[in-house]
């Protein structure tokens, strides 16, 4: 299956978070998306690896995205070593994305900096003839993706460029919440977490919104690059 995009998340519901109202506005206009989380979020203090493989794929219903799989790295202690990468770009040349997307550069977490490291390096080498992967027993051709981005997650950081997503708010609302075991939920009886409490719950509306702010829309989501995205005329940005 070719696919336009491929966004990857450290965890099972970090692309939500961070970039839920693009892909959803993506899937709308007829662009094929899909999701790789790097871990099963086995080390969250809230919920069951089966209880969130079981809520990525609601997740994944609600945006309608064409596939979702989990590369079952271990949470919080995968590498950059030559196996990680090698299982990233194996999943790379299988879908052969054009974009690929990954977690912020720098974060809160450590998984989040570590996996933005990983895809951005394996997205790279996946272009390298004499680095040997197989699907199903089957060598794969190389295939490097045009370009890499990266969303924002907890940290401030500035935006390369910003996606308007209004109209698009309550679909990605619906998706951060079909992680129902890590979210705000008062009949919970699990210990409280960071994300869990409902001055978390509400600052997604509040940071879409701030971020809608600079570009003059109501909802927006930011993405950073290495390099600036190219346009044609600076008239496109109109």
């Amino acid at each position: 299956m070719k696919l336009d995009v491929l966004v990857f998340g450290a965890h099972p519901d970090d692309v939500e978070m961070s970039c839920g109202g693009t892909i959803a506005k993506m899937v709308s206009e007829g662009i094929k998306v899909g999701i790789v989380d790097l871990t099963r979020g086995e080390m969250g203090t809230r919920g069951t690896p089966e209880i969130r493989d079981k809520e990525g794929q609601a997740a994944a219903l609600i945006l309608g995205i064409e596939v979702r799989e989990n590369l079952a790295f271990r949470d919080c202690f995968f590498t950059e070593d030559e196996e990680h990468i090698a299982e990233v770009v194996r999943i790379i040349r299988k879908y052969q994305p054009d974009i690929v997307i990954a977690n912020a550069v720098h974060d809160k977490h450590p998984d989040h900096g570590r996996g933005s490291k990983l895809v951005r390096n394996a997205a790279h080498m996946s272009g390298f003839v004499k680095l040997k992967t197989y699907q199903d027993g089957v060598l794969q051709e190389r295939w490097r993706p045009k370009r890499t981005f990266f969303y924002i997650q907890d940290m401030d950081i500035k935006p390369d460029f910003i996606v308007d997503v209004t109209g698009f708010f309550k679909v990605k609302i619906a998706s951060i919440r079909a992680h129902k075991s890590q979210f705000y939920n008062p009949e919970s009886d699990e210990p409280e977490t960071y994300i869990s409490t409902q001055d978390f719950w509400d600052s997604f509306e509040y940071r879409m919104r701030a971020m809608g702010h600079i570009a003059g829309v109501r909802y927006a989501e930011g993405f950073t690059s290495e390099t600036p995205p190219k346009i044609n005329l600076i008239t496109d940005l109109l």
